[in-house]
C-alpha cells in the first residue's frame, strides 16, 4: 500500500485526536444536562393541579448568606396560592364525612387568599360560597372573589372575642343555612394541618433530598407550619423551625415566652384591632387548633417595611413577583441563614403572587428602607 508522507499522518493523527476530545466532551455534557421535569398526565379535575410545586432557589439572597435558601412556589398552585391545597382538604373532609351536601354552601372567614382558593374549588365541586372578609382586605382579592362567584360579605376589623369579628360572623351564617353547608373553619380545622403533612412537607423532604436544615415561615392560621414542621422534625429533630411574625401578631411572643400576648393589642378592652400591619392572612392573636401542634424552635419579628423592601428586591432580583406573606418568609430566611451561618439549607415558603397587592406591597408611596425594622 501507499506510504503517507509525515504531514498528511500529522494531519491525520491531529483530526482523529479533535474528534476524540469532542466526544468526551459531548458525554459530559450529555452527563452533566439536568434531567427535564417529568410532565404531568391529564388531570382529570382542578384538584389534580394542585400540589406538587417547584422550589426554587433564591440566589440573590444565597450569595449574600452563604446559604442555599430555597423558596417553595406556592403561587403556581391552580388558585395561586397555598391555600388551595387547605381548601381542597377541607372540602373533601366534609365531603366525606357527609357534612357537606349537594346544592350546600361552603362559609368561611377569610383574608383573601383562602376565599380565593375556595371560590376555585366550590366551582369545581358544584357548591355555592359565601366569604366574610375583613374591609383591610386588598381590593384586588374582594374582586377576584366577587368574579369567581363567591358571595361576600365585608366586614369591620374587630377582636376575634367581638361576635362582628370575621369568623364569627362567617359561623353564625352557616347555622344560618342549617345541614348540609359547612363552616370551614380554617383556623381550628385540622384538615389544613393535615393537607401539609401529607402535601407540602412530604414535596419539601422529597425535593431536598432530606438535604435540610431550617424551614422558616409566618403563620396566620398555623395549618402550614404545622404540618411541614411536624414532618420534618420526625424526620430529623435536628431541622430548626423559624417562625416569622409581622406587627401586632401575638404569635412570637408565644413562642419566644409561651404567652399569647403583644403590646399591640388589648382584647378586652376591644380598643385596636391587632392589624397594625399591612400583611395579609398572616399573624394571629390567639392560639389556633393548628398553631398549637406547630414545632417551632425560634421567632422573628419583622416589620413592614423590611417585607415591603424585600418584595422589591425578589422582583429585582429574582424576577419573582410575590406577595407580602412571601416577602416577610424570605426576611425571615435571611435572618435563619444569618443565624445559623454559612454551608445550611434553608427552605421558606412563596404563599401567593404579587398580583393581589399591587395597591398595598407594590404601592410607590410607602417606605422601601430595609433597614427600618430591627431583629
Amino acid at each position: 500500500p501507499p506510504r503517507l508522507s509525515s504531514s498528511m499522518a500529522s494531519r491525520l493523527a491531529c483530526a482523529a485526536a479533535c474528534g476524540v476530545v469532542t466526544a468526551c466532551c459531548v458525554l459530559l455534557l450529555l452527563l452533566r444536562r439536568k434531567p427535564s421535569r417529568k410532565a404531568r398526565p391529564p388531570a382529570a379535575n382542578l384538584l389534580e393541579l394542585i400540589g406538587s410545586t417547584p422550589l426554587i432557589e433564591l440566589r440573590a439572597l444565597s450569595r449574600e448568606t452563604g446559604c442555599r435558601i430555597l423558596a417553595k412556589a406556592e403561587f403556581m398552585n391552580p388558585g395561586g396560592s397555598t391555600k388551595d391545597r387547605v381548601a381542597a382538604a377541607i372540602v373533601l373532609d366534609a365531603e366525606e364525612r357527609g357534612t357537606l351536601c349537594p346544592g350546600g354552601t361552603i362559609v368561611e372567614a377569610t383574608a383573601g387568599s383562602t376565599g380565593v382558593s375556595l371560590a376555585l374549588v366550590a366551582r369545581a365541586r358544584g357548591y355555592k360560597c359565601l366569604l366574610v372578609a375583613p374591609d383591610d382586605t386588598s381590593t384586588e382579592k374582594q374582586r377576584l372573589m366577587r368574579t369567581l362567584g363567591a358571595t361576600l360579605e365585608v366586614v369591620k376589623p374587630a377582636a376575634i372575642s367581638d361576635p362582628n369579628h370575621a369568623v364569627n360572623v362567617a359561623r353564625a351564617r352557616a347555622v344560618e343555612l342549617g345541614d348540609g353547608s359547612i363552616f370551614c373553619n380554617q383556623y381550628d380545622n385540622l384538615a389544613n394541618m393535615r393537607a401539609h403533612e401529607t402535601g407540602t412537607a412530604e414535596e419539601i423532604w422529597q425535593q431536598t433530598a432530606g438535604n435540610i436544615d431550617a424551614f422558616v415561615m409566618g403563620a396566620g392560621t398555623g395549618g402550614t407550619i404545622a404540618g411541614v414542621s411536624r414532618v420534618l422534625k420526625k424526620r430529623r429533630p435536628a431541622i430548626r423551625i423559624f417562625l416569622v411574625d409581622p406587627p401586632g401578631s401575638a404569635l412570637y411572643h408565644r413562642v419566644e415566652h409561651g404567652v399569647v400576648y403583644c403590646s399591640e393589642q388589648q382584647e378586652r378592652t376591644a380598643r385596636k384591632h391587632r392589624y397594625d400591619t399591612i400583611m395579609e392572612g398572616v399573624g394571629c392573636d390567639r392560639l389556633t387548633a393548628n398553631f398549637e401542634r406547630a414545632r417551632v424552635d425560634e421567632a422573628f419579628r419583622v416589620p413592614d417595611d423590611e417585607s415591603i423592601a424585600m418584595a422589591r428586591q425578589l422582583l429585582v432580583d429574582e424576577g419573582l413577583f410575590v406577595g407580602g406573606s412571601s416577602a416577610m418568609n424570605c426576611v425571615g430566611a435571611l435572618r435563619a441563614a444569618r443565624r445559623l451561618g454559612p454551608g445550611k439549607t434553608i427552605v421558606t415558603i412563596l404563599c401567593d403572587g404579587g398580583q393581589r397587592y399591587v395597591s398595598s406591597i407594590f404601592d410607590g408611596s410607602r417606605s422601601l428602607d430595609p433597614k427600618s425594622g430591627e431583629e
